[in-house]
């Protein structure tokens, strides 16, 4: 695969997902869909919340969610029967979710009837209302959005906004700040002039939230199930990586920072190797904001036009990566990253509008890894399915028929 010019990726064009109905679909208002006028004001307003020193304030949350994940692992361990995987880690990231962004206890690990967890799992259902909507919007949005003045909006709809407009009164009310990113919300609602001439709803501050939590709960989710999918498989790559982490618990006598994370080198390389063969979103959508030809070719994109990037296909690209199907995290040492097109690995985009919460994403997940690797060892069982099949009627990259795996408790003395 030829790549072109990284500048055309990085600023000639932007970011295109769904279609943006605020009548049939309030919540389809969020940062990853807007246009520019409205995106470019409240992505400079809400990065702050992804800076590395607020990851440093929210990463003791982020650890205590990891010993409660420890804890209900305890109880499951006990029955010593196949663990779903990709559901244990989803109850994991939308309790990390819930306390780092929302300030609200979830309890995705502890309740199994969590109101939230529900709905994380109706907003990425493979049902048939689910794909008659999509169908529909795709092809026919301009029926779509007639049909929000007469359909009532779906539940997860009424919930997520229920429960940001309800919190936001709650802080307002009782004078409770966190810094965290609903008081970065409180402070748009307040001074809704540091947006310009933008008209600042509740559905729009809510569609802010939603996508924020679905995007942190479900990518992150997913990666460390099929992390533990692929060290299950690579026993060898698992004890180098549990190698890591005990040394790091000794180093640090069990203190593990934020800083600490950041230079476990191994534990890097298994889970970038792990976005490179599943990168959740596997199809980069954008649109040229102006005509471009690249140069030295009669090759030209007009303005306006709508650009897919296959990261997935990119990724599995045997000329880029050499036996793409085998799991090798030696693929990112420092040398090998170097020798590679910076475009050869994208699981959050890249430019201006790459994922705003990478960062979030990163540490939240291998926190969870660590937890899951200092205290258990992973085994492949009689429900595991090898080789991994992808479900075609997912909406993000996920497994047919879920990973199932073992768990074995790791007795230390």
């Amino acid at each position: 695969m030829q790549f072109w010019y990284k500048n055309l990726i990085l600023s000639r064009i932007y970011l295109i997902t769904i279609l943006i109905l605020p009548q049939a679909e309030p919540l389809s208002q969020h940062l990853f869909a807007l246009e520019p006028k409205r995106w470019r004001p409240l992505r400079t307003k809400l990065s702050p919340v992804f800076t590395s020193g607020k990851l440093k304030e929210m990463f003791s949350l982020i650890s205590e969610c990891g010993d409660y994940l420890v804890k209900y692992m305890e109880k499951i361990a006990d029955k010593n029967e196949p663990v779903e995987c990709r559901e244990l880690t989803a109850k994991y990231t939308t309790d990390v979710i819930g306390s780092c962004a929302f300030g609200i206890e979830m309890h995705a690990l502890s309740n199994e009837d969590s109101e939230f967890r529900k709905m994380g799992r109706k907003i990425f259902v493979s049902s048939w209302k689910n794909i008659l909507r999509l169908r529909i919007r795709q092809m026919f949005p301009w029926l779509y959005e007639v049909l929000g003045h007469i359909v009532s909006p779906t539940d997860v709809t009424k919930f997520f906004i229920r429960v940001i407009v309800e919190t936001i009164d709650y802080r307002e009310t009782n004078n409770v700040i966190r810094n965290d990113f609903i008081d970065m919300l409180r402070e748009l609602k307040k001074h809704p002039d540091k947006l310009g001439d933008i008209e600042l709803t509740d559905h729009l501050l809510a569609a802010q939230a939603f996508v924020f939590f679905v995007a942190g709960f479900e990518t992150s989710s997913t990666t460390m199930s099929n992390a533990l999918y692929e060290l299950a498989l690579n026993q060898k790559v698992q004890d180098n990586l549990r190698e890591e982490i005990d040394e790091a618990y000794v180093k640090y006598n069990g203190d593990l920072k934020y800083e600490n994370i950041k230079k476990m080198n191994y534990l890097d390389k298994v889970f970038k190797e792990t976005l490179r063969k599943y990168p959740p979103v596997t199809v980069l959508f954008r649109e040229s904001m102006s005509s471009y030809t690249f140069e030295g070719t009669k090759i030209s994109i007009p303005k306006n036009q709508k650009i897919w990037i296959p990261a997935y296909a990119i990724q599995r690209d045997p000329d880029i990566y050499p036996d793409p199907d085998v799991f090798d995290p030696e693929r990112f040492d420092e040398e090998a990253v170097q020798s590679r097109h910076p475009m050869a690995f994208l699981p959050f985009g890249d430019g201006p509008r790459n994922c705003i919460g990478a960062r979030f994403a990163v540490y939240q997940t291998k926190l969870g890894l660590i937890k899951i690797l200092r205290n258990y060892k992973i085994e492949t069982c009689e429900k595991t399915v090898i080789p991994y099949v992808n479900d075609p009627k997912a909406f993000l990259l996920a497994p047919k028929g879920g990973i199932y795996l073992k768990i074995v408790k790791i007795n230390r003395q």
